[in-house]
């Protein structure tokens, strides 16, 4: 007996020693007035243990077991620090910690540099990243947004569509494109600081999230830092000028709180030349705190902005004129005039209502509407010549290929000395047909797209227990979308007569039957009319488990995706399937997910994910030419991704490092493309539709990033990308056309099935390869330098698919060309390969405070060698067969050679900045 006694005590003795109460506690003050904090929110990193300072300043956490651990102790606005701890039964008392204000709140270049670039990029690959940047310190995900950025470089090689942007838990995801309009919120980076981001398949409370992972952006007004905020920033990259203003509240009696914030940037030019830019950007939000569970929010957020387009250009039009060229534009009364206008007006209204259901369990509700206009100006000519003085028959190539030397080197003088889009002529032209009754060769309109966006959802999390969370959403998406051309000026002409003058007969001619022939005038819609109707219920649940050595997820969502095109007009090209209600598209998803993170120590971490998920295609992939008729792409598919990556996760109080080995693959993908093609099913020309479906592509890489603390002042950094992204199967290819008579198309408009031998061409998706080196000193006196140096390297051009099929090799008897060489064709179709390249970059700023102001100067160079690179580019699809591919690469100077991209030379930013 009595040994059983002493067994149990024994037992009891092993049990409470190995389970003993460790306490870590502290007092968080304010570095400069020596005031206690408040809401600052001390964690115990990789567990569920986390505490918010009360008004004393004072935290203690408890019940934490024996082991190494790292305590993260973070407020907004001011820096992060972390402690590591050795627990063993005991309590640390840290003592009382001064927090030091972050210099780093006020280079608000992230929000600022990434956005703006995204409007400069129609491919909108700069928003790939442009989510990431305040809302994680990850090294490598940063350096990816500040460094890697403006040379169009993807994360893994993805598209943005697979990162998922929200505002207060409503994904702003387009439905047309799967992609954020970053420029929606643009220029309001003083009161979008508050940001949750979950790294590629890590959970979100918000949402299951894409490949990319997810950013949640919270602007509640209650959350926002209490003070004014006025600064002014100039810049040679998009902009030139920014005046923000912003001023929050704080909580005030009665459980109000309000936050406003205005700016406005503006540009005559940025790099590229003609590159106007005008943006104004508003914001409020305003919240009532109701007893102590309830709360309700409304924002409002509009951000009108206009900016001219830059062209794509050959290298035949990059030697003439440098990487600044924008051929887009012409002197107009004497003043520099884009004839490519972006402009886009979407405000956004929210109401969210928080509701605190119990100590654990909350529940957010959220309803959001936007709506507004997206429309892209250029100049329609069925009377007149090409105005663009790039093309092909104002170049010196166009005559140098038929040995007229004499005409070569007069376009090359008359490109040289003016090469720009000549207004004046456009406006003769029209007055001259006016005077003599006759109607527009030439009308400037714009492509429009108004959107009405209802978002429904409520958004549920709960502990379960300690170690247990539950998160659960559903949701409602519904889209109307109407889309037009709509004439913004005659140019001095009386009218400009709606059709298509290269169909063969007057009825194909006409863009509408419904009004043949008809005239129309300045706010006028014409050449096509038609409405996009999309709606998406959506599921979300998750489940968390976090332990001490291993904390792991599973989560699951569902949803149901419809897409429908109304025609308005009936197209004479399309009579019998243009007006009127497509087929009703139908498609039901889903995805899984679960990860698992393993603490070998406090400080070392393993971390595995994997997901399987299917996803709609998006409504500009599922109408072959929407503009024209209700034709739906054949075996039309969701896409089936699926997705893992595996991490060794290092946090020490010297060094901070992530590796991380992952491989996507993406099948059944839709992709559809519109270009001028010579040699369509022989000799034939034809402006096309290029779908290509079934579409399987391979992501598999690395990724790396790693800072020392190696003193208390000089932080070194770097950072490295190494991928491999391809095409892993041969996708199916056809064409359509609205202009059947040069053969080479059935009765249908619709070409024969193609397959595209694509499988291990690269994707165009920026650098496969990117590394960054750098190094960051912070002095005591609030005043910091940093450089960075990073290099690129497997840039692809995109090459066009359907030169990979039958079509390239075949006559109009559908046998091999007599002349076909494949040794030379495979030389022909080689994919270019761009050159490495080297860019650097510095930043440094410095920070004062004068009474209880703040004021901090900041400053960037990017590019500072000037390094001339190719950043993007794609084969023109005009070469579609083997001979016209042949004869035009046989020439010193191809008239149809790839178009390029190239990325900017030297540029700054600098900003001037006030809080008080």
């Amino acid at each position: 007996m009595r040994k059983i006694v002493l067994s149990i005590f024994l037992m009891l003795f092993l049990f409470l020693g190995a389970n003993a109460q460790n306490i870590v506690k502290g007092i968080v003050s304010d570095s400069d007035s020596e005031n206690p904090l408040q809401s600052v929110l001390v964690s115990v990193v990789n567990t569920n243990l986390s505490q918010k300072t009360g008004s004393d300043g004072v935290f203690m956490i408890k019940n934490i077991p024996n082991g190494s651990y790292i305590v993260e102790i973070k407020l907004a606005g001011y820096e992060t620090q972390n402690f590591p701890v050795e627990l063993s039964g005991e309590t640390v008392d840290l003592g009382e910690i001064l927090f030091y204000k972050d210099i780093a709140e006020d280079q608000d270049l992230s929000l600022i540099t990434i956005t703006d670039d995204e409007l400069n990029d129609d491919a909108s690959a700069a928003d790939n990243i442009a989510g990431l940047l305040q809302a994680t310190r990850d090294i490598y995900l940063r350096t990816a947004a500040f460094e890697f950025s403006s040379s169009f470089f993807r994360i893994k090689g993805l598209d943005s569509g697979n990162g998922k942007v929200l505002i207060n838990g409503i994904e702003m995801n387009k439905l047309y494109d799967g992609r954020a309009q970053w420029s929606n919120w643009g220029g309001l980076n003083d009161v979008l600081r508050n940001q949750e981001f979950s790294n590629g398949l890590s959970p979100s409370n918000y949402t299951f999230g894409g490949v990319l992972g997810s950013t949640n952006i919270d602007t509640r007004a209650s959350g926002q830092r209490a003070g004014t905020r006025i600064s002014y920033s100039s810049s040679n990259r998009s902009y030139v000028h920014r005046v923000m203003a912003t001023h929050s509240t704080g909580v005030l009696e009665g459980g109000w709180s309000m936050t406003f914030s205005g700016s406005r940037r503006s540009g005559l030019e940025g790099f590229n030349e003609g590159t106007s830019y005008n943006a104004y950007s508003l914001f409020a939000s305003i919240e009532k705190q109701i007893g102590e569970n309830h709360s309700i929010n409304f924002t409002s957020i509009f951000t009108p902005n206009r900016r001219g387009k830059s062209s794509p250009n050959t290298q035949e039009v990059f030697d003439l004129k440098g990487i600044a060229y924008n051929d887009y534009w012409g002197y107009l009364n004497g003043k520099k005039t884009n004839s490519r206008i972006k402009e886009v007006e979407e405000p956004i209204l929210m109401l969210n209502h928080y509701w605190d259901m119990s100590d654990k369990t909350t529940l957010q509700t959220n309803l959001a509407y936007q709506y507004g206009k997206i429309g892209n100006s250029r100049i329609d000519f069925n009377g007149g010549a090409n105005p663009s003085p790039t093309y092909y028959q104002y170049l010196p190539s166009y005559y140098e290929r038929d040995g007229d030397l004499a005409g070569a080197y007069e376009a090359r003088e008359r490109f040289e000395n003016d090469g720009q889009l000549d207004w004046n002529r456009i406006i003769d032209a029209n007055v001259t047909n006016a005077n003599n009754g006759l109607d527009n060769a030439y009308v400037l309109y714009e492509d429009r797209n108004d959107d009405k966006q209802l978002t429904i959802n409520s958004i549920l999390n709960t502990e379960i227990t300690n170690n247990i969370t539950l998160n659960a959403k559903l949701e409602y998406k519904r889209l109307r979308s109407s889309n037009f051309a709509e004439v913004i000026d005659l140019l001095g002409g009386t009218g400009y007569l709606d059709i298509n003058p290269f169909a063969d007969t007057e009825n194909k001619q006409q863009n509408n039957l419904l009004a043949p022939n008809r005239v129309v005038g300045e706010g006028d819609m014409f050449r096509y009319n038609f409405n996009l109707n999309s709606d998406v219920r959506g599921f979300f649940t998750q489940a968390q488990f976090k332990y001490n050595k291993v904390d792991f997820y599973t989560a699951f969502n569902v949803s149901r995706t419809t897409h429908q095109r109304e025609g308005l007009y009936q197209n004479g090209r399309f009579e019998n399937n243009s007006l009127g209600l497509s087929e009703k598209l139908d498609f039901t998803n889903f995805g899984v997910k679960g990860g698992l993170t393993y603490k070998i120590t406090g400080r070392h971490l393993l971390d595995v994910n994997a997901a399987y998920l299917t996803q709609a295609p998006t409504i500009r992939n599922s109408f072959s030419n929407s503009r024209e008729n209700n034709n739906v792409v054949d075996d039309l598919q969701s896409e089936k991704v699926f997705s893992t990556d595996f991490s060794y996760i290092v946090r020490s109080p010297i060094i901070t490092s992530r590796l991380t080995a992952y491989y996507t693959n993406i099948k059944d993908a839709t992709e559809i493309s519109f270009y001028f093609a010579d040699g369509v099913g022989g000799d034939n020309t034809a402006f096309v539709q290029e779908v290509l479906s079934g579409i399987e592509k391979d992501h598999i890489g690395v990724e790396l990033g790693i800072e020392a603390q190696v003193t208390p002042t000089i932080k070194l950094k770097g950072a490295a990308s190494i991928g491999q992204f391809t095409y892993a199967n041969n996708p199916n290819l056809y064409l359509t056309s609205d202009v059947a008579d040069n053969g080479g198309f059935d009765s249908d408009f619709r070409s024969k099935d193609y397959v595209s031998l694509l499988e291990n061409y690269k994707l165009a998706s920026g650098p496969q390869n990117a590394y960054s080196v750098g190094f960051e000193y912070r002095d005591p006196d609030y005043w910091w330098f940093g450089a960075t140096a990073n290099f690129f390297s497997n840039i692809y051009v995109d090459v066009a698919p359907l030169n990979r099929s039958a079509n390239f090799y075949e006559d109009a008897d559908g046998l091999p060309f007599s002349d076909y060489d494949t040794e030379l064709a495979r030389e022909l179709l080689q994919q270019e390969k761009f050159d490495d390249y080297m860019v650097v970059n510095l930043i440094g700023g410095k920070s004062w405070k004068i009474g209880d102001k703040f004021i901090s100067v900041f400053a960037t160079v990017n590019n500072l060698l000037n390094t001339e690179y190719k950043s993007g580019g794609f084969e023109q699809g005009r070469n579609a067969n083997f001979r016209q591919l042949r004869d035009d690469k046989a020439l010193d100077k191809p008239v149809f050679g790839n178009r390029y991209w190239y990325g900017r030379g030297t540029t700054y930013f600098l900003n001037i900045n006030l809080r008080f």
